[in-house]
């Protein structure tokens, strides 16, 4: 078959090429502590939708660095001890319509579905960063320390999140999930990670192995924004070492490892976007129960019965 990428046989044993900064294991635990010490200032206000069987909320509440995060809450209606689906959606979109958390809801989850702060949701990032903002979250605080960079929050939103449903009364916080594609599928992976997350399903995740999509020439499109970063900025690539070793705190292959969760993978292996290399470097590292789906004639784009995978999968929730 045609490849873009590594044959299979080694993309289940390729290790990544990114970096990890040497102080990884502290700058998480350090993050995870300021997140204690955060506090969520959630608020809930009914949605008025047409569904007998579920209540909808704008849910809101605050994340690190003066994050204002928002992210639509469906609950069955009168039940309790309800198993929790996380949801996370695409680079630049939203977390969609409300009929869309609906199924879930009549199957008695309950289920928020976050808005990442300043793209095309009602989430807003009031940080303040260091260095050039015109073009892409990936970069965004990378001149900066690295607890400023934009996707270190965004992680530790997903970790909110989660600790905001867990506190709700209809809610089991022992049977919560994680779930999304692209983008969606690297904040799943990011959310099991940092939060007690029982199960997860990602779909070709985003933010895995930036050096690795980089010498694959793919950084475009989705990775478009390190290609920018270094012509304007690194021309000459006298910083790389620097640059990716920082990318590497944002990099899930390096996050894997904290993982507890079963974990549910799937992929076109003609994938350019993000590439299954990129990706199986965060697998392969993931100690607990894990499989992958894959899709060998297939790119970033809708994969044919995989929702329908997911929605079995969760039946473990």
């Amino acid at each position: 078959m045609p490849l873009v990428d590594m044959p299979l046989d080694q993309l289940l044993t390729y290790l990544g090429r990114n970096p990890k900064p040497s102080d990884f294991e502290v700058f998480w635990d350090q993050a995870l502590a300021e997140l204690a010490d955060t506090t969520p200032s959630m608020t809930l206000t009914p949605k008025a939708i047409s569904a007998d069987f579920a209540e909808c909320f704008e849910l809101r509440f605050h994340g690190t660095r003066g994050g204002h995060v928002y992210a639509k809450y469906v609950r069955p209606k009168g039940k309790k001890n309800c198993p929790v689906l996380l949801r996370f959606h695409g680079y630049s979109a939203s977390s969609g319509d409300w009929s869309n958390q609906l199924a879930w809801a009549a199957r008695g989850f309950a289920v928020a579905s976050m808005d990442c702060r300043g793209q095309g949701g009602g989430s807003h990032d009031m940080g303040m960063y260091q260095g050039m903002t015109l073009r892409g979250h990936i970069v965004r605080g990378l001149d900066g320390p690295p607890e400023q960079m934009y996707f270190r929050n965004v992680f530790l939103d997903t970790a909110q999140l989660a600790r905001v449903v867990a506190d709700f009364d209809e809610v089991d916080a022992s049977r919560m999930g994680a779930t999304g594609g692209s983008q969606g599928g690297g904040l799943a992976l990011a959310c099991a990670a940092l939060a007690p997350i029982k199960m997860c399903a990602a779909v070709f995740p985003f933010l895995c192995d930036y050096k690795r999509v980089w010498e694959m020439d793919l950084a475009k499109d989705a990775y478009d924004e390190i290609r920018y970063f270094f012509r304007s900025f690194d021309p000459r690539h006298e910083r790389e070492d620097e640059l990716f070793t920082k990318l590497g705190y944002i990099d899930n292959q390096h996050l894997a490892s904290r993982i507890k969760g079963e974990v549910l993978l799937l992929g076109g292996l003609m994938d350019s976007i993000t590439p299954p290399s990129s990706y199986f470097a965060a697998y392969n590292k993931i100690k607990g129960p894990k499989k992958h789906v894959l899709y060998p004639d297939f790119g970033h784009e809708g994969l044919p019965g995989s929702d329908d995978i997911i929605w079995e999968f969760f039946q473990g929730l």
